[in-house]
């Protein structure tokens, strides 16, 4: 029997595919996220399954892949285009290859135009496939950076995505929505881009127009899925820390999630590093929160027990993620940054001591 997850990224918005092979227990992951190797480890774990691959389906420019980190923890291989000139993967692909795990395989479908290493995998009895950002639900990826071209981009949907049956559903790479699924008839029909009576003219037209800025994180993302996801230097790998479930970011330091800090509560000592105007201003601050402001933190780290976990706090997650790797730095055990600050604190509808309600 195929096991099948599709996983989800709020931050870049982006899907990772899990397809494994019951009566094997082999496994292969398609774009794996940096921020989530945990999850997927923990899903693999529980689901009982040896991950052979990690599949790419090309160098995103908006997140980083989780590829190497998955590597050194579950002895899983890296597999991506040749044509997509990254270092250091264990299998470079080609058109036609078969990636097989367990009775099962996936073939490999060269979709370049969004970058020129664009791969769309295809299971082998062509009931799903997995597009990247070649195809996406209505819409495709851009084609003004990263070797795109409107012209390569048209013609692979059509050649190598559009030609399978028509029942055949499609998993892309993003979506912004909220969708989770299309299916080839859907696309041909419906997709603005390249359905109905559109041809390659009417296509480079709308995608030359288009006028986006380019992805946040594009000048991080790019050179680091260059290296297939391995960070510079030769840093060890952190432990799993047990005290909270926490996220390591591609920045180096951990992160806790709102609603993660709400259920470990006082096991915790929260260390708020705004200034005391911000601490009593309209986002209010966390109830039991000690207010160090970031300036005032290296000459007062005797105030803080360093046999219970810290996690720092600011406005939106910036000041106190550079106070997080300030107290690593000195030697505290347990420190996490609360992702997204203040702001997101509040935006969830969390509570909170002062502010405006």
């Amino acid at each position: 029997m195929l096991i099948f997850r599709q996983l989800f990224d709020p931050t870049s918005s982006t899907y990772t595919y899990l397809l494994g092979d019951s009566d094997s227990g082999e496994a292969v992951l398609i774009d794996p996220v940096f921020e989530h190797v945990r999850r997927d480890s923990a899903l693999l774990r529980e689901l009982d399954l040896e991950l052979l691959f990690t599949l790419e389906t090309h160098v995103h420019a908006d997140h980083v892949t989780g590829a190497w980190l998955l590597k050194q923890r579950t002895g899983s291989r890296i597999a991506l285009a040749s044509a997509s000139g990254a270092q250091g993967a264990d299998r470079t692909l080609e058109p036609g290859e078969h990636v097989r795990f367990g009775r099962r395989h996936l073939q490999v479908r060269a979709t370049p135009g969004h970058t020129n290493g664009c791969l769309t995998y295809v299971l082998d009895d062509e009931c799903m496939a997995f597009t990247g950002d070649a195809l996406l639900i209505r819409g495709c990826g851009r084609t003004d950076f990263q070797q795109g071209s409107p012209e390569r981009l048209y013609r692979s949907v059509h050649e190598q995505i559009l030609s399978l049956p028509a029942h055949c559903l499609l998993y892309p790479g993003h979506d912004y929505k909220g969708l989770t699924v299309t299916s080839v008839d859907e696309e041909r029909r419906f997709n603005p881009r390249f359905g109905g009576d559109s041809n390659e003219t009417d296509f480079a037209g709308y995608m030359n127009h288009l006028g986006l800025p380019h992805p946040k994180l594009m000048d991080v993302a790019v050179p680091a899925n260059l290296r297939c996801g391995r960070p510079e230097g030769d840093a060890p790998l952190p432990d799993e820390p047990q005290w909270a479930p926490l996220v390591w970011t591609f920045a180096g330091l951990w992160e806790i999630q709102p609603h993660s800090l709400e259920e470990v509560g006082t096991d915790v000592q929260v260390v708020d590093v705004r200034e005391a105007d911000e601490f009593d201003g309209p986002l209010g601050h966390i109830a039991g929160a000690r207010l160090i402001p970031m300036d005032e933190l290296p000459a007062r780290l005797t105030e803080l027990d360093r046999a219970r976990p810290v996690v720092t706090v600011c406005r939106s997650g910036t000041r106190s993620a550079q106070a997080a790797v300030l107290l690593a730095k000195a030697g505290l055990p347990n420190v996490a940054n609360l992702a997204g600050g203040m702001l997101r604190w509040r935006a969830e509808g969390r509570s909170a001591e002062g502010g405006v309600a």
